[in-house]
């Protein structure tokens, strides 16, 4: 297929259409079924935070991922179980019920951005520095239930998953979960290369040395300043430098693949100008999109959300708005459904979908209230996080 590149913009438009036109016939209008056909071809694309449960609920849309498969960004095959909150993640699916905000994942990706051990903490500034990389924790960055007394509960030499958005503007992660892992035997860093020495063999994310004589690095991949790579390392240095297993792009998994609906959320990791950036290596084209925001603060690191169509593996877009979480803006609101375990009528809590809940502040209840709730009863949970970052703070509670 011609690349989009090439093609002029009314054509762009009229592919983006096109597709759409598809979708809404799939979908029978937006109100039709969300079954998904076993082999059929995913016809949308997401890409986001997990921000909720009964299903995984991404970008606003529950995705049913009963029948899904789930693999990590290596390819590794992984359970729907170790989905977690706060997880970013892409999701393949069928079309998608506009009207009811659902659809069904035919294949659901994770991976972790930074996994190593902690330089330092800063609760003051609420960053941490891990494998020299600085880590910025938010109002919805979620904590592993390991992890007590919030941000200074991570001690220096811990060593930590972070998921969430690189900033490539400032050279920073905005984490959306932070884990405690144990028994680790490989490190991962994703940042910008620098300092390429092609004598030597290294070259610096942050202020970390990296050497890659004896690193696995893709066919056709040329090391060079200025490119955003993920490594993965040994988790001993040699020599003050840390040993690269692996060094690989930044690229996302769809190639040239067509989806006629698509919605992505994350940080502008290439920008050229407001209608041509890059978001964590997909392309976008926005030369026909609305900018509900306005485009003045579309820039580097610039946290977006971008709905369109994926046409010939580049997003093109129909919208561009601006999110402002990462600039201190409120928590986001967190929503699980699902059946009530491990009730604690005294400390007010319960478990749904591996996620406790703490119902003590409820300020709405609906088709019941707190006298309902009992192991295996069916409910809606909408909140933000706890202080702690562990749990969910319930606000609302729907019986079901």
């Amino acid at each position: 297929m011609t690349s989009l590149i090439t093609l002029g913009r009314r054509q762009a438009v009229a592919l983006v259409g096109a597709g759409v036109l598809a979708l809404v016939a799939a979908c029978g209008g937006g109100g039709g079924s969300d079954a998904t056909a076993p082999g059929a071809t995913p016809s949308s694309f997401s890409s986001g935070v997990i921000s909720g449960f009964g299903s995984v609920i991404v970008n606003g849309v529950r995705w049913d991922d009963s029948s899904a498969s789930v693999t990590d960004d290596d390819g590794n095959r992984k359970s729907r179980s170790d989905l977690k909150l706060g997880m970013t993640v892409e999701v393949d699916g069928g079309p998608v019920n506009k009207s009811a905000a659902t659809g069904v994942a035919m294949a659901i990706r994770y991976g972790a951005e930074t996994l190593g051990p902690v330089t330092s903490v800063d609760t003051a500034a609420s960053t941490l520095v891990v494998l020299g990389q600085t880590v910025e924790v938010t109002a919805s960055t979620v904590f592993g239930e390991s992890i007590t007394g919030g941000l200074a509960g991570i001690a220096a030499g811990a060593v930590v998953e972070v998921h969430g958005l690189y900033d490539a503007a400032a050279a920073k992660v905005v984490a959306t979960r932070i884990e405690v892992k144990t028994g680790v035997t490989e490190y991962r860093l994703r940042g910008t290369l620098g300092a390429l020495d092609t004598t030597a063999k290294t070259f610096q994310i942050g202020s970390e040395t990296i050497s890659y004589a004896s690193a696995e690095i893709p066919t056709g991949f040329t090391l060079a300043n200025g490119v955003q790579v993920k490594v993965r390392l040994q988790t001993a240095q040699v020599a003050g430098a840390w040993v690269a297993n692996k060094v690989r792009p930044i690229a996302r998994a769809l190639g040239k693949e067509n989806r006629p609906d698509a919605e992505v959320e994350g940080v502008i990791t290439v920008f050229t100008s407001a209608t041509s950036f890059e978001i964590n290596g997909l392309k976008v084209d926005a030369s026909n999109a609305s900018f509900p925001d306005g485009t003045t603060g579309l820039a580097l690191g610039a946290r977006v959300e971008v709905k369109g169509a994926v046409v010939d593996g580049v997003l093109v877009a129909t919208s561009v708005e601006l999110e402002d979480e990462h600039h201190g803006g409120p928590s986001r609101e967190f929503e699980l459904h699902g059946t009530v375990g491990t009730l604690d009528t005294t400390a007010k809590t319960f478990v749904l979908r591996g996620v406790t809940v703490d119902y003590a502040a409820v300020t709405s209840w609906k088709d019941g209230d707190a006298s309902k709730l009992a192991d295996g009863v069916k409910v809606e949970v909408k909140g933000t996080l706890s202080a702690d970052k562990t749990r969910v703070a319930a606000t609302r509670i729907s019986f079901e």
